[in-house]
């Protein structure tokens, strides 16, 4: 049997983000109702960035994958992504390697799907003005991501401590469907937060950069950068302010996510997390319930968000004849 190979350049071209948010909207939805296996992702620390592995087995549908993922921020610099990953899907019946295929692309988009799906439940449906806070790849797919679920936003505002990232960004907006929208630069994260419905943090921080008296009662927080031990990007008084603090999975949140921080310096209890986003998904629990409420969704990444997308792209790519058979096991 053949092992089927997919480089990035073919694996861009095989999911749509609307296929994405799909996909990761019924894989957390099978995580809270038990049909999944995932033992929390293993990090390896290089001291300029990190790997990780991440298993994962969605019984709904029968599929099984494990990625290899870094995370190293000074890449770019090298010339390099900032996240580079592979993923290999598995028969879970055989433990036959299905396909091989590059992950970054996947990372990136079913991360933004996480957060379209966050802001579907969570953020006030006549939500108009998104702040991002951070304009890199991240972000961009965070854009894609919100803008399919919620077609009330009318303005963009924009920050980066690199105005050339900025300018990247809004330019890609612009590629990517901006008619209609306002596009605002922000000299200062203040005055990208300061009244907006929707908040998209996507740096590496690993201190505070919004600080809770910028913001206003009912906003909609998708904190997306602080995915590793010691990160942060929210003052602790919002997450004190919250009314719904989410996750995407409990165990990695304390571990790693935007309430890691809070909670080891016992700023706020592990009580203070209302539930996981699939539980909200899935009815179990209740998302947004007034305009007044502060919601955070913390998302860390989970390893059947990467499974639900990459077999979106294995099964495209079998009906269109794309990729490299090899044989790597004999």
């Amino acid at each position: 049997m053949d092992t089927l190979l997919l480089p990035e350049e073919d694996v861009k071209k095989l999911v749509s983000m609307d296929e994405a948010i799909s996909a990761v909207e019924r894989a957390f939805r099978d995580k809270a109702l038990g049909n999944v296996q995932m033992p929390p992702k293993v990090y390896l620390f290089y001291g300029n960035g990190d790997l990780r592995v991440m298993p994962c087995y969605i019984k709904t549908g029968d599929i099984s994958s494990v990625k290899i993922v870094n995370s190293h921020p000074r890449n770019p610099e090298k010339g390099l992504p900032t996240v580079m990953a592979m993923i290999v899907l598995v028969n879970p019946e055989t433990g036959f390697p299905k396909a091989v295929m590059g992950g970054t692309w996947i990372t990136g988009i079913r991360t933004g799907a996480a957060g379209a799906v966050a802001a579907k439940y969570l953020a006030r449906k006549n939500s108009r003005i998104a702040a991002f806070i951070g304009a890199g790849t991240q972000a961009r797919m965070q854009f894609l991501g919100i803008t399919r679920v919620l077609q009330s936003i009318k303005e963009i505002r924009i920050f980066d401590i690199k105005p050339e990232a900025e300018k990247a960004f809004i330019q890609f907006i612009g590629d990517h469907g901006a008619a209609g929208l306002s596009l605002i630069p922000a000299s200062s994260v203040r005055e990208a937060v300061e009244g907006a419905d929707i908040i998209i943090t996507t740096t590496p921080s690993r201190k505070p950069v919004v600080m809770s008296e910028w913001i206003s009662d009912g906003v909609h927080f998708n904190c997306i950068g602080a995915d590793a031990p010691g990160k942060q990007e929210l003052d602790p008084m919002i997450l004190k302010r919250a009314s719904k603090i989410v996750v995407d999975d409990v165990e990695q949140a304390i571990h790693s996510g935007e309430i890691n921080v809070p909670l080891s310096e016992g700023i706020i209890g592990a009580g203070s997390i209302y539930g996981e986003l699939g539980e909200i998904v899935a009815g179990l629990k209740r998302g947004r319930e007034s305009d007044d409420e502060i919601t955070i969704f913390s998302s860390t990444g989970l390893a059947i968000q990467d499974a639900a997308v990459a077999n979106i792209v294995y099964e495209n790519a079998l009906k269109k004849g794309v990729g490299t058979r090899i044989r790597l096991v004999i």
